[in-house]
């Protein structure tokens, strides 16, 4: 089948790869002229485990290709991909404008029946937007239906997960519509659930905010086990042998960040506003949240009584292990708030620091945990990379200057750590 993608972050690149390693012919559309460059020398604009090598083995076989031109990218396919950003405003309300301008740029190049599909986050009725759109723009009077395919990509795990789906929705106005898309994706020989559009898109928003609450909810009950002494580990785990609950997404910390929770929460949020509805449990899952960084600063400062002039070493930048992603990373909030007060942040992350240095200041960035240790007064966990979890704690020990660690991840067990001289804050834990 040829498939044509418009957007070539994370969500884009990924699916556009998947296509072309299942054997379709794909081309992904990009206005980005420098990344669309880098993608034709197999060149990646972002970290993401796999994701090189699929593309690389796709472009030499010739099953996918990269371009600046959307009305090749429309007037060659079957099936458009809508794989744009779409950021949060300051109210919370999801912005809609670069998948606006992708539904004008197909709707201006159309010349058959084209299926376009919805793949970016949106909230609902943003199917029917499309549609207007395209019914008002189009210069040819062609048929075309609008269908929505939510992505569940974890980054990190991104190209993993969309060759081992859990679910694959499909949200469409038709049954025939519907089954082009099965066909696109009976390869994968998994779960397929076909809906209306508009709770095609509902199921991403509402799994996304699910699991955010459960992430707002563990943290709520680390505060009580820090009051308590309880061991907010053993209480997680003890939560999560009970098959109704399970053992995903409880892990006690800075609370969640990335691409996708936060804006996600936020935008549902703002949907039930619109409609009339409480929000009451969405306000507390992001208020938890918002607190996480703050009630960890307050820690530091508890234990360190003045901040300024201090030296922290940061450890790890990206929002999670396995990517480069700094979008709403807890790292920058904590260097911020570190710096304010006077702190002095040297830095490192396994792949995250060329993106740091582009946002971040006044930052030391290391090549190393040990030399990001050196002559600190307290070490910072902000990122569960598995290196700082195999670190030299002995070695570490001798290169700082106070033998503090504040684990925001929880990735050292108490006993170990202290064992080394370290005193250990941890969270929900004594």
């Amino acid at each position: 089948m040829n498939v044509c993608v418009i957007g070539t972050g994370y969500v884009g690149l990924v699916t556009g790869a998947t296509f072309a390693d299942l054997g379709n012919e794909v081309i992904c559309v990009d206005k980005d002229e420098a990344k669309i460059a880098r993608l034709k020398r197999a060149e990646m604009p972002i970290y993401e485990p796999g994701l090189e090598e699929i593309v690389r083995r796709n472009l030499e076989e010739g099953r996918i290709s990269f371009t600046t031109d959307i009305a090749e990218g429309v007037k060659r396919s079957l099936v458009i991909f809508i794989a744009v950003g779409t950021p949060p405003k300051d109210n919370g309300e999801t912005d809609l404008s670069q998948v606006e301008s992708a539904a004008m740029e197909i709707a201006h190049h159309m010349d058959s029946y084209k299926i376009i599909v919805n793949k970016s986050t949106v909230p609902v009725g943003t199917g029917d937007l499309v549609r207007r759109i395209i019914e008002k723009h189009r210069r040819r009077l062609v048929d075309f239906d609008v269908v929505s395919n939510p992505e569940f990509l974890k980054e990190g795990s991104a190209v993993y997960d969309s060759m081992h789906p859990d679910r694959i929705v499909i949200g469409a106005p038709s049954q025939h519509v519907a089954m082009a898309l099965l066909e696109l994706y009976a390869p994968l020989e998994v779960p397929m659930l076909i809906t209306d559009v508009e709770s095609a898109e509902m199921i991403k928003y509402a799994s996304n905010a699910f699991l955010a609450t459960k992430i707002s909810f563990i943290n709520a009950i680390a505060n009580i086990c820090e009051k308590a002494g309880a061991d907010v580990l053993l209480v997680a785990k003890g939560m999560g042998y009970d098959k109704r609950i399970g053992t995903e997404f409880l892990q006690a910390g800075l609370g969640f960040g990335g691409s996708c929770f936060p804006k996600d929460t936020l935008s549902l949020r703002h949907v039930a506003r619109k409609l009339g509805e409480d929000s009451s449990l969405l306000d507390a899952v992001l208020a938890i949240n918002e607190d996480r960084v703050p009630r960890f600063i307050r820690r530091i400062e508890a234990r360190l009584k003045d901040v300024k002039d201090k030296v922290f070493a940061i450890l790890g930048l990206a929002f999670k292990p396995n990517t480069d992603d700094l979008r709403d990373a807890k790292s920058l909030e904590i260097i911020r708030l570190l710096q304010e007060k006077g702190g002095i942040i040297r830095a490192y992350d396994p792949v995250a620091m060329e993106n740091a240095k582009n946002v971040l200041q006044n930052v030391t960035f290391c090549k190393s945990a040990y030399e990001a240790a050196e002559g600190a007064d307290a070490i910072v966990i902000v990122t569960d990379w598995n290196e700082f979890k195999l670190l030299n704690l002995e070695k570490l020990r001798q290169k700082v200057r106070q033998p503090i660690i504040f684990d925001g991840r929880n990735i050292y067990q108490p006993e170990r750590v202290r064992k080394y001289g370290f005193e250990y804050f941890s969270i929900g834990r004594q």
